[in-house]
């Protein structure tokens, strides 16, 4: 089940990071993504990533512990992809997860939808 953070990111049970179609809408057309490096370890919370829209500069973060062990390098060429798939083919990075349990502490659909409506 995929789960998501306050501010909002989204993690899928294989480790997959984006921003939420929510995160995308308010920030705009994204022009620029900044990724992190294939083997960083990142703690929960630490900042991630870096994604630029026309309208302002927003840091991603971890919303778990783990390694980075893939980043999605189209958006290197084709950064709008966050904005038409935000959680498809717009993903930003797949981290091998250090402990699950921490999925526990994010938040579910419904408690994510009552956050971000």
């Amino acid at each position: 089940m995929t789960k998501y953070t306050k501010d909002h990111e989204y993690i899928r049970p294989d480790g997959t990071v984006g921003i939420t179609a929510y995160a995308q809408e308010q920030l705009g057309d994204i022009v620029f993504v900044e990724l992190p490096s294939v083997g960083q370890k990142l703690n929960q919370g630490d900042e991630a990533a870096v994604v630029e829209s026309v309208k302002a500069a927003s840091e991603i973060y971890a919303p778990a512990s783990g390694t980075v062990v893939a980043v999605n390098e189209a958006l290197g060429g084709e950064p709008g992809l966050i904005n038409t798939a935000p959680d498809g083919d717009g993903w930003i990075f797949k981290l091998e997860l250090d402990d699950a349990s921490q999925l526990d502490d994010l938040l579910d659909e419904a408690g994510y939808a009552a956050i971000s409506s």
